[in-house]
């Protein structure tokens, strides 16, 4: 299993949210390309960024940050964040974007992913859904930066890409994400269990090494790691494991 540190940008500064709260944000000094060249020290191959103001907004304001991230070739990107037709999609793939993430649109434009899929590659997008379990213990998707809720499950979106090459998907569960509450383990071993053919990425609530040992025995491919690395709480000899590069 492979840890990719997480980015998030918002107004141009590094932040996390709490739960995908907007009004519950940390705002972190570093910048973005500093913390690049930290992960970069630590071993990492990839490096995920998500605009948060494309997300809640779809506006490009972080656009140059992310363009000047993309320019060093020694770490790859996969970034996201308002990216809801073929010309963005576009747009960032010439940036030098190694894979997009598609958030909202998977969920309300799946066709049109579905042909973005055949004709960018499966290799270059990467699709993100969002959840929150609902009473009965059933991940909802979320979307639009997490603001709004849907009633369709993690299992019914995916479905809706059935027959096609999709091959990476980023699953958050959103009540766990930046709460350092440890991740939903349970969620992905059913993700890999439902579709061992997609690359899971894990992200939400990793604390340190045992989580990630737990989630590579869960069936993850990836893990997304943004507030516990941002935060220190893993020393990086612990992290070497699941970093290509160490």
């Amino acid at each position: 299993m492979r840890l990719i540190p997480a980015i998030d940008l918002k107004g141009g500064r590094c932040v996390r949210l709490l739960q995908g709260d907007f009004a519950a944000e940390t705002r972190y000094d570093a910048d973005a390309p500093a913390l690049l060249e930290k992960y970069r020290g630590f071993g990492a191959d990839w490096l995920h960024v998500v605009d948060l103001d494309g997300a809640q907004s779809g506006s490009l304001g972080n656009r140059a940050i992310i363009a000047r991230l993309a320019e060093q070739k020694a770490v790859k990107l996969q970034a996201g964040g308002g990216l809801r037709d073929a010309a963005a999609v576009t747009q960032m793939l010439d940036l030098g974007i190694a894979r997009v993430v598609i958030g909202s649109a998977a969920l309300t434009q799946a066709g049109t992913v579905r042909t973005w899929l055949q004709g960018f590659g499966p290799e270059r997008i990467v699709l993100a859904f969002d959840v929150r379990l609902d009473e009965g213990g059933a991940p909802r998707v979320a979307t639009h930066g997490w603001q709004r809720q849907s009633a369709l499950s993690l299992w019914d979106a995916v479905a809706n890409f059935s027959g096609s090459q999709l091959t990476h998907v980023l699953c958050t569960d959103v009540g766990r994400d930046g709460a350092l509450t440890g991740p939903n383990l349970a969620l992905y071993s059913e993700a890999a269990r439902r579709h061992p053919q997609i690359q899971w990425q894990a992200s939400g609530g990793i604390r340190d090494a045992r989580d990630l040992r737990a989630l590579r025995e869960a069936g993850a491919a990836a893990a997304i790691s943004g507030k516990a690395l941002l935060d220190g709480l893993i020393p990086p000899e612990e992290l070497r494991p699941f970093l290509p590069n160490a």
